[in-house]
């Protein structure tokens, strides 16, 4: 589990992560007989500029639920176990509302929290911005939380819409990756194998363009370095 792993360890998992890419992890985890970790398309950077995303899952739950005007205190007490190196994964059956915006963004970065990734919306997306805190949501909206969605759990499994299957499982300690391609869940159990591999791909798709750059032709470099 991502909890085996010292500190330092983990910051290290993270660096070599965020040097491969989802579709190259993607590609392991199908070899590994993983076929349904990929997220939604519909889980966007908010910005678009927001970069990639990697950490350790950290995972929050809620509901549409009716309420006065006047906080969430569970919001709240659930953003106060976030640590270092992680990712709030938030979800839920939210419609047409975020689950946060700014000022909560900023109290997470304050943590060590490295990003967000949202089965929902997000608002104050420039201000977030701002804070170079990468946000990945299925959409923006401008109207809040408070008196219709209500966090109701958190450090446990939740579940995001995907990509090839309705929902993907995301449990605390999983390692979410996400870039330009889209978003990606690492199984915490094969966490190090994953890269390993990843890297391994990574180093022949490097050996591959730097050939075909020398003049290789693409038929001559799949016979060298087969499919990739």
């Amino acid at each position: 589990m991502a909890n085996d792993f010292t500190p330092e360890q983990r910051k290290r998992i993270r660096e070599r992560y965020l040097r491969v890419d989802t579709s190259n992890v993607a590609d392991v985890l199908d070899t590994l007989g993983y076929l349904d970790q990929g997220l939604s398309p519909d889980f966007r950077p908010y910005p678009r500029e927001a970069g990639q995303l990697a950490g350790w899952a950290y995972t929050v739950r809620g509901q549409m639920t009716p309420y006065e005007l006047g906080g969430d205190a569970d919001k709240m007490q659930a953003c106060q176990g976030l640590s270092e190196g992680e990712i709030s994964v938030w979800s839920g059956d939210g419609q047409g509302i975020c689950y946060f915006g700014e000022l909560i963004a900023i109290g997470m970065k304050e943590r060590g929290c490295l990003g967000a990734l949202v089965d929902g919306g997000v608002r104050d997306v420039r201000w977030i911005g701002a804070q170079k805190f990468p946000v990945y949501a299925r959409y923006r909206t401008p109207v809040q939380s408070i008196g219709r969605w209500k966090v109701n759990a958190w450090q446990i499994p939740v579940y995001l819409r995907g990509a090839t299957t309705p929902l993907v499982r995301v449990r605390p300690g999983d390692f979410i990756l996400g870039d330009d391609d889209g978003v990606i869940v690492i199984p915490f159990e094969i966490v190090e194998r994953v890269l390993d591999e990843a890297e391994g791909l990574t180093q022949k798709e490097v050996q591959i363009r730097a050939r075909l750059q020398e003049g290789l032709t693409l038929a001559q470099a799949l016979e060298q370095f087969g499919h990739v």
